[in-house]
């Protein structure tokens, strides 16, 4: 297990040495600047702030000096506001974050709730009735959801409040965010589960006499888990980041919306350092997740 987890790390370190170089001389191969913009500049003004951020340098330069401040725990300050970009990314973060993992629980918890009903009752009228409405929620995009959830339960109906910083309401994003992942963690959890229940130990269990609630939830249910613990890692990487689309309908300051507006304004250090933490998180759930098929089923090997 320390053998996989050295290696792991070692990976780990490699992809984002990779994800660093190709964001970095990607984004400057593009052309234009930080500083172009409709009101332009003179060419004194574009040097001086130039040699203030260091992008008078060749490029090969400025990569070595931005993966030493990296390694200082320097991130840089962003082109366009001056604030470091540790601390934005740290205060978006925690609203992302929070909407995450609320979304994430909600997912999981009626994701394999419905998926083991829908697995033990099949070809019946639940099996039916979970399925239509999880083939809805997977056809249906994201922001056409949450567009329907403010129109009708905050403009028609007015059961919820309008997002705002000083009464934030968690509901509508939360449920946009789950909807579509909580679909298909039921399809996971479904079809697992029916291959898991023609098993021969769970015919074995049953012909011994095993109480039928600790053959589903002990024997059954525990093993149909490990197709949705490889789902939930990336799934988890991506909705604690942010969703753009449900940050901008629902006006939601996030890290999404932070990553987005650093594309569109060309701001090279907060474009480096979103990037760079998305990477990390995706490279962690997927390292947590490993890990978590050993800890769900023993017999797996971790080499």
């Amino acid at each position: 297990m320390a053998k996989y987890l050295i290696k792991r790390v070692a990976l780990a370190l490699v992809s984002l040495f990779l994800v660093c170089f190709i964001t970095f001389f990607t984004m400057n191969a593009i052309p234009g600047g930080p500083f172009n913009g409709e009101k332009a500049k003179s060419a004194a003004v574009m040097q001086v702030l130039n040699e203030r951020y260091g992008l008078d340098k060749p490029v090969g330069e400025q990569f070595c000096n931005y993966l030493k401040n990296i390694l200082h725990g320097d991130f840089g300050v962003s082109l366009k506001t001056g604030r470091d970009i540790a601390t934005t990314i740290g205060e978006s973060f925690k609203v992302s974050a929070k909407i995450g993992l609320l979304a994430i629980l909600v997912a999981l918890i009626f994701g394999i709730i419905l998926g083991a009903i829908a697995a033990l009752n099949r070809n019946k009228w639940p099996d039916r009735v979970i399925i239509f409405f999880v083939t809805l929620f997977t056809a249906m995009p994201s922001f056409v959801m949450a567009s329907f959830l403010l129109l009708i339960f905050c403009i028609q109906l007015e059961w919820v409040p309008v997002w705002s910083t000083n009464n934030p309401s968690y509901v509508l994003p939360v449920l946009a965010l789950s909807l579509s992942p909580m679909a298909y963690i039921t399809r996971l959890t479904k079809t697992s589960m029916l291959d898991v229940l023609g098993q021969d130990y769970i015919r074995t269990a049953r012909a011994k006499g095993v109480a039928h609630w600790k053959v589903i939830f002990v024997h059954a249910l525990r093993n149909s888990l490990i197709p949705v613990i490889t789902y939930v890692g990336p799934l988890t990487a991506s909705i604690l980041t942010g969703s753009l689309v449900i940050e901008k309908i629902f006006t939601i300051g996030g890290l999404g919306s932070k990553f987005v507006d650093s594309i569109t304004n060309r701001d090279y250090t907060m474009i480096m350092g979103t990037t760079i933490f998305l990477a990390f998180i995706m490279i962690l759930m997927n390292l947590v997740s490993d890990i978590l098929y050993k800890i769900v089923d023993p017999r797996i090997k971790l080499d």
